[in-house]
This record gives structure tokens, C-alpha cells and sequence, in this order.
């Protein structure tokens, strides 16, 4: 018998959005490994499922490894879930999931709801594609720079927060970017999604923003830079050129070359 570990995708708010197939898996399978047990509890009791649920969460999933590994190998059927959406994407099952692969067993993906699919989808952007940043770093410069490396690629971010967490990330969002969509408790009853204009936002739900950052316009000329230009003065054309396309890569080398042709007038 072939053990196989279901990556299953679960509600991120209603659980009504629990899939047909998902549904059938957790209730045959032998064993529900659960970030929260209580919260796959509720999911459990609405759909009526009754198979074993055991907690597996970041802080004890190194440590159970080895036995779940085992019972896949064994031909166990497990199934893991997280609080909402899909597991090991920003939630724990990273190790379970590369160990499993590793080994030679099957791993199977229950495809389903995804709260960064889901915001996107209402944001209105006009980009084809998106960069998912998960959550940031909690504070200080790490959270700056992370959040500056992702807008950097130029493309929609989509980002969780936590409620305590989404002044101060909306804050740092505002002055970086365009465009904000705020989602607060995606598919539940007091759902809201809308565009961040800087008005306080309640410190309540799990949110997911997905911001366009502010596209600077491309640059056609070099910037003075008077250093810059005394060395230039001691190089020929064509050193002169060469290394104006070393340090300005984004502009075109027939504008570079117009300009160095122009200052030397």
C-alpha cells in the first residue's frame, strides 16, 4: 500500500468553500495534521468528518517529522491542513512536504482557496502577474528592506498582516506605492475590500493588501554628477562611452552616446 500526503487547501473564511474532493479526502484519510486543531475542528464538525486531527504547527513540526514520515511509509494516508488556505505557503508543512519528496513518497496537492489568489482577483490591477511577499519581518529595518526588495521588481505585491501589524504596513505601503487594495476577513460576513486613501483601518481580522508600486519613469539621460564628468574629460570617446554604459546599463548606449558627443561641445 502507498502512503501519500494530501496537501489540502482549506476555507479562508466561509466554510462552505470547502471543496467536494477536499471534504472526501479528510474524511478517509487515517490522519488530519492541523496547524490548529481547533479551528479544523469547526471545519470538521460543519462538514461532518470525523477522522483523528493532531497538531502540526511551526513550533513542534521538525520535531514530528520523523513520525509522520514513518507512517507514510508505513502506507498512511495523512492529510495537512493549516488555519485557512493552503499549507506551506506562508504557513507550516515546508518540511513535512520537502521530506516527504525527498524520500520517494507521494505528495498530492488538494487545490482550493488561497487568500493572495482571491485579493488579487479583486484588486482591479491591471498587471497579468503578482509577487506573493507573505508576511513581512514583524519590525524595524528588516521590514523596510524586504518590503523595498519586492516593490523593486515593479510588479503588484501581495502581502498578510496581521490586525496589530496593518496600520503600520499600510503606513510604509502609502509612500511607496500607487495603488493599495485592503482586503480584511476575505469571505466572512463582515468582509471588506478597498482601496487605501490613509484613513484609519480597524485593528480587527486577518488582512491581505495587495499594493502597485510607484514606477519611476525610465531615465534617457545621465544625472550630473560633476566627479563623474572630470573623469570623463581624461578618457577618450570611446573609454569615455564604455564606461558611461558600465554605470548607466538602463539608458540606451546611441543616448548615452549623443550625450557625451553633446558635452564635449
Amino acid at each position: 500500500m502507498r502512503g501519500t500526503l494530501f496537501v489540502t487547501a482549506t476555507p479562508i473564511g466561509n466554510l462552505g468553500d470547502l471543496s467536494e474532493r477536499a471534504r472526501a479526502v479528510l474524511a478517509s484519510c487515517d490522519l488530519i495534521l492541523a496547524e490548529d486543531t481547533r479551528q479544523t475542528a469547526k471545519l470538521c464538525v460543519r462538514h461532518g468528518i470525523s477522522t483523528r486531527v493532531e497538531s502540526y504547527h511551526k513550533f513542534s513540526e521538525k520535531g514530528k517529522l520523523e513520525h509522520y514520515l514513518t507512517l507514510l511509509a508505513e502506507g498512511k494516508l495523512l492529510a495537512l491542513v493549516s488555519d485557512a488556505g493552503t499549507p506551506a505557503v506562508s504557513d507550516p508543512g515546508k518540511y513535512l512536504v520537502g521530506a516527504a519528496l525527498d524520500r520517494g513518497i507521494r505528495v498530492s496537492p488538494l487545490p482550493g482557496p488561497s487568500a493572495a489568489a482571491a485579493a488579487f482577483s479583486v484588486s482591479g490591477m491591471s498587471a497579468d502577474r503578482f509577487l506573493f511577499g507573505g508576511f513581512l519581518p514583524a519590525k524595524g529595518a528588516e521590514r523596510v528592506r524586504d518590503l523595498e526588495t519586492l516593490l523593486a521588481g515593479g510588479l503588484p505585491v501581495v502581502l498578510y498582516e496581521s490586525p496589530n501589524r496593518a496600520a503600520d504596513l499600510l503606513e510604509l505601503l502609502a509612500s511607496r506605492c500607487e495603488r493599495v487594495v485592503v482586503c480584511r476577513e476575505l469571505t466572512k460576513e463582515f468582509e471588506e475590500v478597498f482601496v487605501y486613501a490613509g484613513a484609519p483601518v480597524t485593528e480587527k481580522g486577518e488582512f491581505t493588501v495587495v499594493a502597485a508600486p510607484r514606477i519611476a519613469p525610465p531615465r534617457t539621460l545621465p544625472p550630473d554628477d560633476p566627479e563623474r564628468d572630470r573623469i570623463l574629460d581624461t578618457l577618450s570617446v570611446k573609454d569615455a562611452l564604455a564606461l558611461l554604459t558600465r554605470l548607466y546599463p538602463d539608458i540606451a548606449p546611441n543616448r548615452l552616446k549623443e550625450w557625451l558627443y553633446g558635452s564635449r561641445r
